[in-house]
């Protein structure tokens, strides 16, 4: 891997972590910004749970070495809670500053996956090569 890729791929992936972190905290608190905000959305306020925990878990899958398969489903994860965000956002008029956050995590969600080292791609056909039977 180049280092050009390497270096694209750390600082797009410590930064959507610290946006997943720091966002799945504000969720998992439920911070009257963010309540009143998801009320207004129309989601029921469970869903900041949800989204709060599952944000953490897929960080810590994205950081931690290994585990591709589970590293693929946090980034799925990570595009379709980020796309849907930025959806609502649009769905409901609400401004470009208002848009912009989640979008901005899922253009990071994006060149993580894209640059990610060997090691952590998943390989389907080594996978599927492995199955028994």
């Amino acid at each position: 891997m180049k280092k050009r890729n390497k270096i694209i791929y750390w600082v797009a992936t410590l930064w959507l972590s610290l946006g997943m972190v720091s966002t799945g905290i504000v969720q998992l608190l439920h911070m009257k910004k963010e309540t009143d905000f998801i009320i207004d959305m129309g989601y029921p306020m469970y869903f900041l749970t949800i989204l709060g925990v599952w944000k953490l878990l897929g960080v810590i899958a994205v950081l931690v070495p290994k585990f591709p398969l589970i590293k693929e489903w946090a980034y799925a994860g990570f595009f379709f809670s980020m796309s849907g965000a930025v959806f609502s956002h649009l769905a409901l008029g609400h401004t470009f500053g208002e848009t912009f956050p989640p979008f901005l995590l899922l253009v990071l969600t994006i060149l993580s996956w894209y640059f990610r080292p060997e090691g952590r791609r998943f390989d389907e056909g080594l996978a599927i090569a492995k199955q028994p039977g």
